[in-house]
């Protein structure tokens, strides 16, 4: 009796390991959603930061207008290159439909990332996007507004050139400067301008 009980514990214990096992593996295959949506999420707040001319500007200087806001950092090896690309071409594919967005490009690098160095590296992607910067203090405070992960790799053995892990998404905020949306800056420019298009007439309308 005492070893028939035994099995069907040894049993019950294998089951409940596959279960595990399985559960597990469909949460790591399984893709982040390429838009996440949320109405009432308490994301964006005021900020104070400064442009690539040395202009100071606030979240009302955009009043009026949407903004897509992307958190990135100019040394960013991949990402980053990819995520203002993409932007750029959005930019193109809404045409006139344009003119109602203003494209942020926010540093969460400040250290490095001077209005001069940010001048320099936008003159890649399209003119349209506007590069702010500013302190550690004003920029740790907009990253935590937005809920933006952002964490510089420093060694001890060069401090002068790290990476910084971050997020990776486009920050949708409204003319009135409430968050609306986010969507994966991976995505291509078509798709993009197809997102903004449906979020922007969903809003106005």
């Amino acid at each position: 009796m005492k070893t028939r009980t035994r099995r069907l514990t040894i049993i019950a214990l294998v089951a409940a390991a596959g279960a595990i096992a399985l559960a597990e593996a469909w949460f790591v295959a399984t893709p982040y959603p390429k838009v996440v949506t949320s109405g009432t999420a308490a994301i964006g707040g005021p900020f104070t930061l400064v442009t690539t001319d040395g202009k100071t500007v606030s979240d009302e200087t955009y009043r009026g207008k949407w903004l897509l806001i992307y958190f990135g950092y100019t040394f960013c090896p991949d990402a980053c290159p990819t995520a203002l690309t993409n932007m750029s071409a959005a930019l193109q594919k809404l045409g006139p439909n344009a003119s109602e967005l203003q494209p942020l490009f926010i540093t969460v690098d400040p250290q490095r990332d001077t209005p001069v160095v940010m001048t320099d590296y936008l003159k890649s992607f399209d003119s349209r996007i506007v590069g702010l910067t500013g302190n550690q203090a004003q920029i740790d405070g907009v990253l935590k507004a937005y809920r933006v992960y952002a964490e510089a790799q420093k060694s001890e053995v060069d401090n002068a050139d790290y990476p910084v892990s971050h997020s990776a998404y486009l920050y949708l905020m409204d003319p009135q400067g409430r968050f609306a949306n986010v969507i994966q800056s991976s995505e291509g420019g078509e798709e993009i301008a197809a997102w903004l298009r449906k979020q922007m007439t969903h809003k106005n309308g």
